[in-house]
């Protein structure tokens, strides 16, 4: 039976070795990886977290077209929402300074539409579906336009994401809390 969870939490919580536990029983699990390497930092990272993981666990680089990409999986892991949401974010709006409010909603929309494609997708085959994101809520209001207006679509977007999961968990210093 499929079973879909979110895990939320600040910058280094926890989040990611907390997802992973939770398919650790697991060898037939997908890796969605939604980060690119920008940068030599961005590359170690990367790296670091491939490290991590099981070695018989596969891995899917992808932040658009997700669930047709992927081969059917007893798990999915999706690492993470807001890095996929950045991503699509800067495809969308490379060209703005101040984002309008439709193309906004463009982004909000694309990265909805992601996350219901792979729900189904796990849904339809039985799989436990991860979803980790970064709690962006607890914060100071930023001071630039483009990045007040990825706070508010990632506030969005975690909310629409917990309303799909059946199970929400906030990590806190390493812990996991059940909220929903």
């Amino acid at each position: 039976m499929s079973k879909i969870i979110l895990i939320t939490g600040g910058a280094r919580s926890g989040k990611s070795r907390f997802a992973e536990s939770l398919l650790k029983d697991m060898t037939d699990v997908t890796y969605i990886a939604t980060a690119i390497v920008t940068d030599d930092e961005m590359e170690e990272r990367i790296r670091l977290h491939r490290q991590s993981r099981p070695s018989e666990w596969k891995t899917t680089e992808a932040y658009r077209d997700i669930a047709s990409k992927l081969d059917k999986s007893e798990g999915y892991l999706l690492d993470c929402v807001t890095v996929m949401t950045s991503n699509i974010m800067f495809e969308l709006t490379a060209e703005y300074e101040k984002i309008p409010p439709e193309v906004q909603r463009e982004v909000e929309e694309t990265v909805k539409k992601e996350l219901l494609a792979l729900s189904a997708r796990a849904r339809e085959t039985g799989a436990l579906l991860v979803l980790v994101t970064n709690e962006v809520g607890d914060s100071i209001v930023p001071m630039h336009h483009v990045s007040r207006v990825y706070r508010d679509i990632v506030g969005r977007v975690n909310q629409y994401a917990a309303s799909l999961a059946d199970e929400v968990y906030l990590t806190v210093c390493g812990i996991p809390m059940r909220v929903k």
